[in-house]
């Protein structure tokens, strides 16, 4: 009794199921022919369409006999979009990561980051914890300029750590009233740019500058580097002694008087405020202009200027 039973039952099973696949299989035909109708020889499937047949391939297995308008890959790209945009949605809801870094923060890191060529991301974190600015390491990875090269310094620190060892030399002629040329030696310290000394001869040569150089620089306070030009005055002599003293000459490119231009501007502040509108006697008459002592007895301000710029 059981067995026939259950006969009766799987062939009842079999036929709603047949008229079943029937009813879609029609649903799927009429479907695709009110396609065809309502746009023409090129089928345009709208979103309710494609959410049909994905639905028809979920729950009919012959669904890849009766689809004609596209390809059945099509339709398993079209549950594969739904699928990723399901997950979209639902991982977009609520609050989404960390909150976004003001842009003001982002370019103090980077300002911090340029600045300072040999801070990490530690330093420049710490940095910004002293102003009150919390940010997290790596934020700072994040928005910090990176180098391709090794941290340089700035050429404003680079030349400030090293004028203090740095001395410029260089002469420079005044024509008398009977037409001589007297030699003026300047002798200029970077670090303060003040002049450490100068001399006037009328027969320049390597001994005498050399020993002005001695007389600038005693007691052991003679700098690491002098600048200097290609001049022939600066013979054997010179160069012996200057080396005795432990100074390294720096030789500037012949006809370069930019690449000395401190000492050179010195210069030019000379003629302009003290000799141009100076007729000069004899080498006397020259020095006591040159002084800045007499510069403030004649109440030439600006000739003292130069003296200590």
């Amino acid at each position: 009794m059981q067995a026939v039973v259950i006969a009766v039952v799987t062939s009842l099973a079999s036929i709603i199921r047949s008229r079943l696949a029937l009813q879609i299989e029609i649903l799927a035909l009429r479907h695709q022919l009110a396609v065809y109708q309502r746009t023409g020889h090129r089928p345009q499937l709208q979103p309710v369409d494609r959410l049909l047949w994905a639905w028809l391939s979920r729950r009919w297995a012959a669904w890849r006999e009766a689809i004609v308008i596209v390809q059945p890959r099509t339709v398993i790209s079209w549950q594969r979009q739904r699928f990723r945009d399901y997950w979209t949605r639902l991982s977009r809801q609520g609050t989404r990561g960390r909150p976004a870094v003001a842009p003001e923060i982002r370019e103090l890191i980077r300002t911090m980051s340029t600045a300072n060529p040999s801070w990490g991301s530690p330093r420049i974190m710490a940095e910004l914890r002293k102003l009150g600015i919390a940010v997290a390491k790596s934020t700072v990875e994040k928005y910090r300029v990176r180098r391709s090269t090794p941290p340089s310094p700035t050429w404003r620190t680079f030349l400030a750590t090293h004028a203090k060892d740095l001395v410029s030399v260089d002469f420079f002629t005044v024509a008398t009233v009977r037409f001589e040329i007297l030699f003026v030696l300047i002798i200029l310290a970077h670090d303060r740019r003040r002049i450490q000394h100068f001399n006037i001869t009328a027969h320049p040569s390597a001994a005498w500058t050399a020993q002005q150089v001695v007389q600038a620089f005693p007691w052991e306070t003679a700098p690491r580097y002098l600048l200097r030009d290609r001049d022939g005055v600066y013979g054997a002599d010179f160069r012996q002694r200057v080396a005795s003293m432990g100074i390294k000459e720096v030789l500037t490119a012949a006809r370069s008087p930019w690449q000395s231009p401190h000492v050179e501007r010195v210069i030019g502040s000379i003629r302009r405020e003290c000799l141009d509108h100076v007729v000069v006697l004899h080498e006397r008459h020259l020095r006591r202009l040159l002084s800045p002592k007499t510069s403030v007895e004649l109440g030439t301000a600006q000739s003292e200027r130069w003296y200590e710029t």
